[in-house]
């Protein structure tokens, strides 16, 4: 049976890249049925708004989503910020509980995985202004933890952590300074410790980690953390691999009650479009994880080693999508 997959195709590059990915899946004989959503900066342009209820609940229907970047040419005055983040991305997070953000990494020797907590945070929207637009404007912008969103993001770290060669997890916070929000987490993450003996642990502020990332990013295997310090040292992790033109991401539900997304770590580089710096990596690597988290895991294995063979041996970015799709 075919695995129905809501398509939404992004901006800028996303259209081409994402058409890339789809190809590679059919050429790893994987069958999807795909829905295309007209969602992004285009559709806000022309309509207004860009994800409505309708959208909503139809892509709920589906066993997952594959998402291309979206997002307007930097610059762009057209689309107020915040609108395609907040009115797209994090709106399918949060309305379909995908609580976990995986991103694994691998390249230039490395390999490591960081869990990132994708529903609360400073995420959340919990804040606002106070006498805006004038001298004394006001701005707050609070960081919502809960002990249930914590520990169920901790606990799908340390299960991942038990499948793995090395079983260490490491904690990034800051403790030392946000004593609310850290002392949850720590003593969460600790609490549940306990119950995985065979699973080493560490814990990293998150300037170290960020110096850890650059000069010894062999010390991790799997990292946890909030959603805002795992927005960051995600793309730093990024970088220190290869580029996040590389690294592809999913945001889970792993209770698989609505689907989960798959997408690039990246933008949606309008400035690239229709130039040879296209590149559809990473989007062929967030397929190659929808396709293992649909229970496809030898056609995403597959996948994800062409296209580290692909690289090392011809890597240019605006053709791999054909380059793997005939190497498989």
């Amino acid at each position: 049976m075919a695995h129905r997959v809501a398509v939404i195709a992004g901006d800028g590059i996303g259209p081409d890249i994402t058409a890339a990915a789809l190809k590679v899946v059919a050429a790893a004989g994987v069958e999807l049925e795909t829905t295309v959503f007209d969602v992004g900066a285009d559709r806000f342009l022309r309509d207004g708004h860009v994800l409505d209820d309708d959208d909503l609940a139809a892509i709920a229907s589906h066993d997952a989503i594959l998402k291309g970047p979206l997002g307007p040419p930097i610059g762009d005055k057209q689309i107020p910020g915040g609108t395609i983040e907040r009115g797209i991305i994090l709106k399918l997070r949060f309305a379909l509980d995908q609580y976990i953000n995986l991103r694994p990494f691998e390249g230039k020797g490395l390999e490591f995985v960081v869990i990132r907590e994708n529903t609360e945070g400073s995420y959340a929207g919990e804040g606002g202004f106070l006498r805006k637009g004038t001298p004394h404007e006001v701005a707050t912008q609070g960081s919502v933890n809960t002990r249930h969103g914590v520990e169920r993001c901790v606990r799908f770290a340390f299960e991942l952590a038990m499948t793995r060669q090395r079983r260490h997890l490491t904690l990034v916070h800051k403790t030392n300074v946000l004593t609310f929000a850290g002392d949850l987490w720590q003593r969460t993450f600790n609490e549940v410790a306990a119950e995985y003996p065979d699973v080493a642990t560490a814990y990293n502020h998150v300037d170290a980690a960020c110096i850890y990332f650059v000069e010894d990013p062999q010390r991790y295997d799997v990292v946890v953390t909030d959603n805002l310090f795992g927005d960051i040292l995600t793309d730093l992790a990024g970088a220190v691999v290869g580029g996040v033109g590389l690294a592809g991401t999913g945001n889970l539900n792993p209770e698989r009650t609505t689907p989960s997304m798959f997408e690039p770590v990246h933008g949606s580089a309008h400035d690239a479009l229709g130039t040879d710096k296209v590149n559809a990596a990473a989007q062929i690597m967030a397929a190659a994880l929808m396709l293992e988290f649909l229970g496809e895991a030898d056609a995403g294995a597959r996948i994800r080693k062409t296209v580290s063979s692909v690289l090392a041996t011809n890597p240019v970015p605006s053709t791999i999508g054909d380059a793997v799709a005939a190497a498989l």
